[in-house]
C-alpha cells in the first residue's frame, strides 16, 4: 500500500497523466453515451460528439505511453549509481548515462600534460568512458614531484567523482606520525610496491579507484628534457628552459629527451593502435607536449594509426617558450620535430576576452595566438575556428565543453557519412550532444544577462579580422596605457623627488660637519 502512494508524490511526476486519464475516460464515456442514449441526432451534433470521443480517447492513449515511459525512467534513476547518471536530467534519454552504455563510447587517446590535458579530459567525459591520457612521467632522471603531480591531476579529471578525489589527492595528514605527508605521495609509493613499477600502478588504480578511463605515463625509462636554442646553447634542466630563453633572447631551436631511444611504457601503443580519436595538447608546446612525441616509435604509431588526429592549438603563447608564436608556427615546431602528415584537424580560437584578462597576461610576458590563415594554408591540415575560450579561476583556458562537443559532432557526422544511423555509438554521442548543446546554450545565456559587459565575457569575433582585440577595443587598450605610462613616469618623479631629498640632506650633513669645530673651538685650528 505505501509502494502505491509513492506513485503519487511530486517527484514522481504521474499524477498530471493520471488526471487525463481520468479526462479522457470521461470525454470517451459522454461520446459513447451520447451517441447511445439519443433517439434523432443531427449531423452537428453527431460531429461534435465524435470529436469529444477522439479528444477522450487521444488523451487515455497519451497518457499510458507517458506513465510507461516515467515507468521506465523512475527504474533508471533507482538502478543508476554513476555520479552522470544522478547529474544527468531525468528524461528517457538518461539511458545513455549507464555505465554500461558508456562503454560504447569513442575510444579517446590525449596527448599533453598540465592543465591544459586535465582540462580536455573533464569535457570528454560526458561522451565516453574510454579515455586514455598520456603523460611525460620522467624527468631528469628522476619521477619529479611535477610529474607526481601531473599524474595525480590526470587522475582526479578523469574520476567521476571529481571533487571527491581531489580532496582524497590532496589531503594533508594531521595526525602526528603522518604530519607533513600527503595521500598521493603515499598512495603511489604504496601501489608501486604491490605492482612493481609505477606504470603498472597507475594503469591499476583505473579499478582501485573506480575511474573512467586511463592514465598512463608515455615511458618508464628515466629521461631528461632538454632544449638546444638558436645560439647553440644547451639547456638540460626542463625547470631552467624559459628562464635562459628569456635571459639570452634566443628562440628554441630544438627539443630532444635524452637518452633518445627510451621505449614507450607498456599501453602506450596499444592505446595510440586502438583508438578512434587522438587529440596532441593544448599545453606547454615544449616541454609538455613534444616529449611525448619524441618517444620512440610514438610519432611513427600515431601516423599509422586510423584515428582522426586533433591538435589543438594554446590559447595564450608562453613566456621563455613560444614568445610571438601564432597557430603555424606551433604547427611548423610540430612538423619540425615529428614530421609531416601525421595532424588532420587543428582547433584553434577565435574568442574575444575582456582586455583586462589579457592585460594580466600581458604583464607576465604572454599574448594571444593569432590564427594566421595564409601560412596555415601551407600546412595539410584543415583548420577548425571555434569560440571555445573562457576564463576560469582568473584563467583564461579552452571550454571543455565546447572543444569536446566539437570533436563528437565530427565523429557524428563520420558515422552519419558512412550510414551508421542505427550504430549505438552514433545514437549514443548524438543523444549526449544534443543534452550538452542545450547547457551550453543555457550558460551563455545566464551569462551574457548576469556578466554582460564585465570581465570575463567571452564575445564572438568575426573571422579573417586583422587582429582580436585592436578594434573592438582600442580605446580601452589606449585608456590601460596611458594608465600605465602615467604610474610608471610618476614612480620615476617619485624616486627622482627622493633622490634629491637624499642629496640635500647629505649637503646638509657636510655643512654641519664643517661649521660644527668652529661652534665648538671658537677658532679653527690651522
Amino acid at each position: 500500500m505505501k509502494s502505491f502512494f509513492e506513485w503519487f508524490k511530486g517527484s514522481t511526476k504521474v499524477k498530471r497523466w493520471i488526471l487525463l486519464i481520468i479526462v479522457g475516460v470521461i470525454l470517451t464515456c459522454y461520446g459513447i453515451s451520447k451517441i447511445l442514449v439519443s433517439e434523432e441526432i443531427s449531423f452537428f451534433e453527431l460531429g461534435k460528439t465524435i470529436v469529444i470521443f477522439i479528444i477522450g480517447f487521444i488523451a487515455i492513449v497519451t497518457s499510458v505511453i507517458f506513465i510507461q515511459k516515467r515507468s521506465l525512467e523512475l527504474i533508471i534513476e533507482a538502478n543508476n549509481t554513476s555520479e552522470k547518471g544522478r547529474q544527468a536530467q531525468s528524461n528517457i534519454k538518461s539511458l545513455i548515462f549507464n555505465r554500461n552504455v558508456y562503454e560504447e563510447g569513442p575510444k579517446v587517446v590525449i596527448i599533453g600534460g598540465g592543465q591544459g590535458l586535465n582540462n580536455i579530459i573533464e569535457g570528454f567525459k560526458h561522451y565516453t568512458n574510454n579515455i586514455t591520457a598520456i603523460v611525460t612521467m620522467s624527468d631528469y632522471g628522476n619521477v619529479s614531484a611535477n610529474a607526481r603531480k601531473d599524474i595525480k591531476d590526470a587522475l582526479v579529471s578523469i574520476s567521476s567523482n571529481q571533487n571527491e578525489m581531489k580532496s582524497l589527492m590532496d589531503l594533508n595528514f594531521r595526525h602526528e606520525r603522518l604530519r607533513g605527508l600527503n595521500f598521493s605521495d603515499i598512495y603511489f609509493v604504496a601501489m608501486t610496491e604491490i605492482y612493481g613499477n609505477i606504470a603498472e600502478a597507475i594503469y591499476k588504480s583505473k579499478d582501485v579507484l573506480n575511474i573512467s578511463g586511463s592514465v598512463i605515463p608515455v615511458t618508464l625509462d628515466e629521461i631528461t628534457i632538454c632544449a638546444e636554442l638558436a645560439d647553440g646553447t644547451t639547456i638540460k634542466q626542463k625547470d631552467r628552459i624559459a628562464e635562459v630563453v628569456a635571459s639570452k633572447k634566443e628562440r628554441i631551436n630544438r627539443i630532444y629527451i635524452s637518452p633518445s631511444n627510451c621505449k614507450p611504457a607498456p599501453g602506450v601503443v596499444e592505446a595510440i593502435e586502438d583508438a578512434d580519436v587522438i587529440i596532441i595538447g593544448p599545453g606547454s608546446l615544449y616541454t609538455n607536449v613534444l616529449p611525448n612525441l619524441l618517444v620512440r616509435n610514438i610519432a611513427r604509431e600515431i601516423k599509422d594509426s586510423k584515428a582522426t588526429k586533433y591538435y589543438i592549438s594554446n590559447i595564450m603563447t608562453e613566456p621563455g617558450q613560444t614568445d610571438d608564436f601564432t597557430v603555424s608556427d606551433h604547427l611548423r615546431v610540430l612538423q619540425e620535430h615529428i614530421g609531416s602528415g601525421i595532424i588532420d584537424y587543428c582547433l584553434a580560437d577565435t574568442g574575444e576576452v575582456i582586455p583586462e584578462y589579457i592585460r594580466k597576461y600581458n604583464k607576465e610576458g604572454s599574448d594571444i595566438v593569432d590564427i594566421d590563415n595564409k601560412k596555415l594554408s601551407e600546412f595539410n591540415v584543415k583548420l577548425i575556428q571555434r569560440n571555445m575560450s573562457c576564463v576560469k579561476d582568473g584563467k583564461i583556458m579552452h571550454n571543455s565543453d565546447i572543444v569536446a562537443s566539437t570533436i563528437i559532432e565530427m565523429i557524428c557526422n563520420d558515422l552519419k557519412f558512412h550510414d551508421m544511423q542505427n550504430d549505438t555509438q552514433y545514437l549514443l554521442l548524438q543523444s549526449v550532444l544534443k543534452e550538452q548543446k542545450k547547457l551550453q546554450q543555457k550558460e551563455q545565456k545566464a551569462l551574457a544577462k548576469v556578466s554582460k559587459g564585465k570581465l570575463g565575457i567571452i564575445k564572438p569575433k568575426e573571422d579573417n579580422r586583422p587582429s582580436k582585440f585592436k578594434e573592438k577595443y582600442s580605446d580601452r587598450f589606449k585608456s590601460i596605457q596611458n594608465t600605465d605610462a602615467k604610474i610608471i613616469e610618476n614612480r620615476k618623479i617619485a624616486k627622482q623627488i627622493e633622490k634629491i631629498e637624499e642629496q640635500s640632506e647629505k649637503i646638509k650633513e657636510n655643512n654641519f660637519s664643517r661649521t660644527g669645530p668652529r661652534r665648538r673651538g671658537g677658532k679653527r685650528n690651522k
